[in-house]
């Protein structure tokens, strides 16, 4: 392999389409991740982001028997199991009787095994699975960053525009019932928004990696902001970053892409909690 300048290797990348494409990809997952999961972290519900990128499972495998491994079956089974999971937790959990942290617990368990159940009957699902589970960023195309553009583009408005309650849910849940804020409606459109989140990165890191891209670079942006906008940009920078060295590592190494990804985002959280965290 011949000697290649730094910047001959920085730019030699871009000059393929789908490095183009995943690098856009990466950039929707860093944005959507970055600004849902800042709420998340905030709210202390990693499980809940971790049971719903499991419980999407028993869709994904639906929709491979019916479709195939195209995307676009894959995205629409995703997302309407993410939103069966999202909406049965919060109606289990509404009425009290049922903790939050069970009905999610019952919700994983059920779904996945589901999904593993559907899968195991199957005799051709063995590679397809491991894009599933791992993602497959480096063969987005052009209709698949459409589709991820407009609903992360969706989750993102929404939570512009829901700014001031998500905020008040996030730091004071009784003063959110005290000023008669319809809680129950807007913890629906929460966990709503996490299940698109979860699709939208689907494809970039998989299913079994997705949890990370919602959770690290918020937890990194919590080490160093202390307020919830300037929490929400460093998210979303950290998730960028890692996304681009991530793909940079894969192409080069040949590293699986999701994988390459979330290390390089759990690096930089190592990195900033040597700095800053552990004092």
């Amino acid at each position: 392999m011949r000697h290649m300048w730094p910047i001959e290797w920085l730019v030699t990348p871009w000059s393929y389409t789908f490095f183009v494409h995943a690098a856009l990809a990466a950039a929707l997952v860093g944005l959507v991740g970055g600004v849902v999961g800042s709420y998340m972290v905030l709210r202390g519900m990693a499980f809940f982001g971790d049971a719903l990128a499991h419980a999407i499972l028993p869709g994904l495998a639906v929709a491979y028997i019916l479709a195939g491994a195209q995307g676009e079956g894959l995205f629409w089974g995703g997302l309407i199991a993410a939103l069966v999971a999202a909406l049965f937790i919060a109606r289990l959990s509404a009425g009290r009787r049922v903790g939050e942290d069970t009905a999610i617990g019952i919700t994983f368990a059920g779904m996945f095994a589901l999904g593993i159940a559907i899968i195991s009957t199957g005799r051709t699902f063995a590679v397809d699975l491991t894009h599933i589970l791992f993602g497959n960023v480096l063969a987005v195309g052009r209709d698949d960053l459409v589709r991820m553009a407009v609903v992360g583009g969706g989750v993102v408005l929404a939570v512009i525009w829901y700014y001031r309650e998500f905020l008040i849910l996030a730091f004071d849940p009784v003063l959110a019932t005290t000023l008669r804020l319809p809680v129950g409606r807007l913890n629906d459109i929460f966990v709503i928004l996490i299940a698109l989140s979860v699709v939208v990165s689907l494809q970039t890191v998989g299913t079994a990696l997705t949890l990370a891209m919602l959770i690290t670079p918020a937890a990194t942006a919590q080490l160093l902001a202390t307020r919830l906008t300037t929490m929400m940009v460093v998210a979303v920078a950290v998730g960028l970053a890692a996304g681009l060295v991530g793909l940079y590592i894969s192409f080069y190494f040949s590293v699986a892409s999701g994988a390459a990804i979330v290390l390089t985002a759990t690096l930089i959280f190592g990195g900033v909690w040597l700095w800053r965290g552990r004092g």
